[in-house]
């Protein structure tokens, strides 16, 4: 696999990886894992040297005890399992868990097989394993990299009590396409953003010292551009320019190799033609030999087998070559290494180097968990007891929850709410829910443990309130015969809260949508509701932006709560009520229609641009516009409104040329000019004016989140390097090019004070 240039590869990718890390430093940023000794290279040769081909092939198998997907504490048949273990035909585990259980597996590893590996489990642990967090995307709303790590060191705890050692975590897939179910699961469309929070994620996993009996082994996935699927539909075909691969989707990964991320997995979508699973030049040219990636790869579930189905491969002995000489180190429940690879071997169309070479870094990784040292000591029954739903993790969780809640709207301040109103109503099918609000990728939590969100709103307002509450309807059926009892408490409340959105198995993998409206009948309940004269709040749960014009255009308050996890009910009335002012901020931008879409607020400007505001009768055709709507978001990129107001001052500069060796200073004041203290998170872009190719709008290069008391006034600063302003030029090579810039700070994406500088040879 080539791109269309003749480039120096390792060059650009070094040099990107040094400047992207000095640009993109976490908050909460600590020492890279260190690394083993000699002695445990020493230990891993001298293993590699007694083991037989079908040996080595069996440490590169790993698979599910018994269901496709989810959890499981015990296989669908044990004996089976067992069977493989003696006989030294499997690796490890997925989704297996449980402190006796995986003792119970890990004591026929070390006791009954001919080297004593010790096996390894692995799990989707992506947003908390009992005590669930927000979503992914959710989380990234809060900006806040402190608690992300923080939610992150919590589910680690909790899992590794539980016998889990590897995490297939975090996904770092930028997205532009809110139609792909996985947008939930990320961080949302940008790179540098994304980048922050994919070393706060990694940090809080494995921590200072990856052999601790409460970290383990992080997997960044999925490489490369899964989040760009056609049309947003999972496992469809990825296709774009190199410059585009290199500026949008690499950086994420290029940060967690820099914050020593152990593992990462290729996507399920094919590049230029290729498989990730099978593409041999981005997984060993560019991941490996450029980025310096040393640690182990896992395929996705079943993915080196399906490129059978890509057509790159005739049969599953084809797809295992293609996938190992890629580089894939573990094949994840495709069963092609272990019953194809020794015949490779033996026929000479695998070299046995390469297959050494895989073997080695799974037993690092073992290594480097502490296994061969103590097998046992993520097995801990006693750690199991004391740590799941532990009362600082739920305190953690509930910090989480109401820092992931973005305000959206809210006229007139209908919002927070007074806890002595004397009647509420709660309407709508997510309001005395709690299946659905762990949301996707939630295997390990337990339907029954969120606070709801009536149950939230009870334990927050006087005694003397009345909670009223009425479904309305399903949350994605046609039927309309709940509506009248909706109606009818509506009308004998002071105010009504709308719990409305999506249901959890609605967004994730496999879950995309062709639209993103509310789904069944909710916004019909919702106009039905708003005829009757009473103040409104709605509460969106939602795994993506949704299309949500209407309600914007007519109900008073709006808040995206996302699906926030256990901890659900009591973060919303912290917010509903004002015990906590909403800080939140949007990670994707929120389209007007499903027509915008992909849509992002980093875009090119073209060659005819569109400015609404120049052509306020609609008069301007021809121009890289819509005929039938805005060109503008509903809710742009950074967007989130709060309790207070922030009044920002116009940027200074200390000075307006730099050369490449000098730094730019940029500071405004921020002043709170409300009656309450607030969160607000100070947003700095740039943008290259003229460069050799095309430059972003914008681009996001730093942010700050603040407290301030009313009538607080603080300076806030930033520093802009050349660094900060390379990019890939007209021949491909990194750098910064003199000329002319705009530096843009604010509160968003779009309301931005604005001055510009000059970086000079």
């Amino acid at each position: 696999m080539k791109f269309p240039y003749k480039i120096n590869f390792y060059g650009i990718f070094i040099f990107t990886f040094v400047v992207f890390t000095l640009i993109s430093a976490s908050p909460a940023k600590q020492e890279k894992p260190s690394k083993k000794d000699d002695s445990r290279d020493k230990k891993i040769e001298e293993l590699i040297s007694k083991m037989t081909i079908e040996e080595k092939v069996g440490q590169l198998n790993f698979l599910v005890a018994g269901v496709v997907t989810g959890p499981t504490a015990t296989p669908a048949d044990p004996a089976k399992f067992t069977s493989l273990i003696k006989e030294n035909k499997v690796g490890g585990f997925f989704n297996t868990y449980g402190a006796d259980f995986t003792r119970q597996l890990q004591k026929v590893a070390v006791e009954n097989t001919t080297h004593k590996i010790p096996l390894i489990f692995g799990a989707d642990i992506i947003h908390g394993f009992r005590t669930i967090f927000p979503i992914p995307l959710g989380q990234a709303a809060s900006w806040d990299m402190a608690e992300i790590e923080r939610a992150e060191r919590v589910a680690t705890v909790e899992a590794t009590a539980v016998g889990i050692h590897w995490n297939f975590a975090p996904m770092i897939d930028i997205s532009r396409d809110p139609r792909w179910g996985r947008i939930a699961e990320g961080s949302g469309e940008d790179p540098y953003l994304g980048s922050m929070i994919a070393k706060a994620r990694i940090y809080g996993m494995q921590g200072k010292d990856l052999s601790a009996d409460n970290t383990m082994a992080a997997c960044a996935k999925h490489f490369i551009a899964y989040g760009a699927a056609e049309s947003g539909r999972d496992y469809n075909v990825a296709d774009m320019s190199e410059r585009t691969l290199r500026d949008i989707y690499l950086p994420p990964f290029i940060a967690s190799i820099e914050a020593g991320v152990a593992t990462m997995m290729p996507s399920f979508n094919e590049i230029d033609g290729m498989p990730a699973t099978g593409n041999k030049f981005m997984l060993d040219s560019v991941l490996r030999k450029e980025l310096g990636f040393e640690g182990l790869l896992v395929s996705d579930y079943g993915a080196i087998n399906e490129m059978v189905n890509h057509g790159v491969a005739a049969d599953s002995k084809e797809a295992a070559k293609l996938a190992i000489k890629a580089g894939v180190d573990m094949d994840m429940e495709s069963y092609a290494y272990l019953t194809q690879l020794p015949q490779l071997i033996k026929e000479g169309k695998v070299n046995i180097e390469t297959l050494n070479e895989s073997v080695r870094r799974v037993l690092r990784l073992k290594y480097d968990l502490g296994l061969f040292d103590d097998p046992y000591k993520y097995s801990n029954a006693s750690r199991e007891k004391k740590e799941i739903l532990a009362k600082d993790h739920l305190e953690a969780a509930r910090t989480m929850a109401k820092k992931s809640i973005v305000l959206l709207k809210n006229e007139n301040n209908l919002l927070p709410l007074s806890k002595d109103v004397k009647s509420i109503a709660v309407i709508g099918p997510l309001g005395d829910n709690k299946k659905e609000l762990n949301g996707t990728w939630s295997f390990f939590g337990n339907e029954n443990d969120p606070v709801s969100i009536i149950e939230g709103i009870k334990q927050k307002v006087s005694k003397n309130t009345k909670v009223l509450f009425a479904k309305g309807c399903e949350i994605n059926t046609a039927s309309t015969e709940l509506f009248d009892e909706a109606i009818k408490t509506a009308e004998n409340s002071d105010v009504v809260i709308m719990a409305v959105g999506e249901d959890a198995s609605m967004s994730g993998e496999a879950a995309s949508r062709a639209t993103l409206d509310i789904p069944g009948v909710q916004l019909e309940l919702i106009k039905a509701i708003h005829k009757t004269g009473k103040p409104i709040v709605v509460l969106l749960t939602s795994g993506r932006p949704l299309t949500i014009n209407w309600v914007d255009e007519n109900v008073p308050a709006i808040l995206e709560t996302w699906f926030l996890g256990t901890q659900t009910g009591n973060a919303i009335a912290d917010v509903l009520f004002g015990d906590y002012n909403p800080s939140g901020k949007l990670p994707v931008t929120f389209p007007r229609s499903v027509g915008q879409v992909p849509f992002y607020y980093n875009h090119k400007n073209t060659g005819r641009p569109y400015d609404e505001s120049k052509d306020p009768n609609n008069t301007w055709k021809y121009a890289s516009r819509f005929i039938d709507v805005s060109n503008t978001p509903l809710y742009p990129f950074g967007y989130g409104l709060s309790y207070t107001t922030f009044e920002y001052s116009d940027i200074q500069l200390d000075k307006k040329q730099i050369n490449p060796s000098e730094k730019i200073k940029v500071s405004v004041n921020v002043k709170n000019t409300g009656k309450v203290a607030g969160e607000e998170v100070v947003q700095l872009y740039i943008r290259d004016v003229v460069g050799s190719v095309t430059r972003p709008v914008k681009e996001l290069k730093g942010f700050r989140k603040i407290s301030l008391q009313p009538g607080e006034t603080q300076a806030v600063a930033f520093e802009i390097s050349a660094n900060d302003l390379a990019f890939y030029n007209l021949d491909m090579t990194w750098g910064a090019e003199p000329g002319e810039f705009k530096v843009f700070v604010g509160t968003d994406s779009q309301n931005v004070k604005e001055a510009g500088f000059t970086l000079i040879k």
